[in-house]
């Protein structure tokens, strides 16, 4: 493993919309590369900037099933809408638009490179901002995701006889990902993320730890409403850093999702971009060879911080706390409000945050006493 970095990008990430009124606005790939770019953060010799590739799509047939992405592809061609719901395509919540398809193929071709660059090229880390679309699953679309190239691209690593460690920050359970390998162990996956108990999708709860020889390979820690920087830094520290130390996979997947910022309009989560840059340091220190991801973020402002950030300490560069001059210009511009490159530090009310470390410290403590042992520790 060198000391080299690959930033996957396209310019074509941007060229598709999922229509004015959707949370999704893929103009967040385009203004978080300009982030990156005027703090400065792609000049150097070490970093390898790569064009996102359309990923084959006989690699796709390693998850999704060929009736579903059949009718992703003919949807896709069509100016009219069409819907299928069988396989949850056209609804407000998964649009199909003109281009879809190679889009989706586009984010997911990125991911999928981001793996060759780390585990064929050797680079310390490869990033894949147009990624982590976790909620997609075999033969159905799900939470604005079509195609699941975190899967994929995992698939691909397990068929070369590695072991991947997959950790999902995301606000949102990683469905998806956890459906493709709750029957294995050559997989750990770990999501972070709101309690499903009324927050989409559902899912990933405690007791969701997998099943046969993938028994204790799948870990969810969810949060309540409110939870703060101090909540995600307990559940951080006490139950992904250990696993990933005893698990010791030969590549680190991680989904870099920032709605769970407190400003983010979809989730009642309340953390700032210090647990990005907690998570983000924490797995550069592991020294697993390591993929990153993007993933939910519905607010822009956030999205191209908390991303610029994490791409910073993934390459080992220092930036201070104000926006250049010129990116503040763009914002602007653009309607958007702020000064500053990291959030202010936030707590969450007393009361809010009793009852969210309450809940953390039953969630703790049956991890730890049903997985740990399993781990030896």
């Amino acid at each position: 493993m060198g000391d080299h970095f690959a930033f996957v990008y396209s310019s074509r990430f941007a060229d598709y919309s999922f229509g004015d009124d959707h949370p999704f606005k893929v103009q967040r790939y385009q203004l978080t590369y300009e982030l990156i770019r005027q703090l400065g953060l792609l000049a150097s010799d070490t970093i390898k900037i790569i064009e996102a590739p359309l990923v084959d799509e006989e690699a796709l047939l390693s998850f999704h099933r060929a009736d579903y992405l059949k009718t992703l592809k003919e949807f896709s061609r069509e100016t009219t809408p069409r819907a299928n719901f069988f396989f949850n395509l056209g609804d407000v919540e998964n649009p199909v638009f003109p281009g879809l398809y190679d889009w989706a193929r586009l984010g997911c071709g990125g991911t999928v490179e981001a793996a060759r660059q780390v585990v064929r090229d050797g680079c310390r880390v490869a990033f894949n901002m147009a990624g982590g679309y976790h909620h997609a699953h075999a033969a159905r679309a799900s939470g604005f995701s079509y195609l699941n190239d975190a899967v994929i691209a995992i698939n691909d690593m397990v068929g070369q006889g590695l072991r991947v460690a997959y950790v999902d920050i995301d606000a949102h359970h990683g469905d998806g990902v956890q459906e493709a390998f709750y029957h294995t162990d050559r997989v750990l996956t770990i999501s972070l993320h709101e309690s499903g108990e009324d927050f989409f999708p559902h899912t990933g709860f405690p007791w969701e730890m997998g099943e046969g020889k993938g028994f204790g390979y799948s870990v969810n820690i969810p949060f309540r409403a409110h939870s703060d920087d101090l909540i995600f830094e307990q559940a951080f520290r006490r139950i992904v850093l250990p696993l990933l130390d005893c698990y010791a996979p030969d590549v680190l997947v991680t989904q870099l999702g920032v709605d769970s910022l407190r400003t983010d309009p979809l989730t009642r989560l309340e953390m700032t971009t210090g647990s990005i840059e907690l998570a983000a340091r924490s797995f550069l220190g592991t020294g697993i060879p390591w993929v990153a991801i993007g993933g939910g973020g519905y607010d822009k402002f956030n999205v191209c911080r908390g991303w610029a950030l994490a791409w910073a300490i993934m390459t080992g560069k220092t930036v201070g706390d104000d926006l250049p001059a010129e990116f503040r210009k763009i914002i602007r511009d653009m309607g958007m409000k702020g000064e500053r490159l990291r959030d202010m530090p936030h707590l969450a009310l007393p009361d809010d945050f009793s009852r969210a470390e309450q809940t953390l410290g039953k969630v703790l403590r049956t991890l730890e006493s049903r997985l740990f042992p399993l781990f030896g520790l």
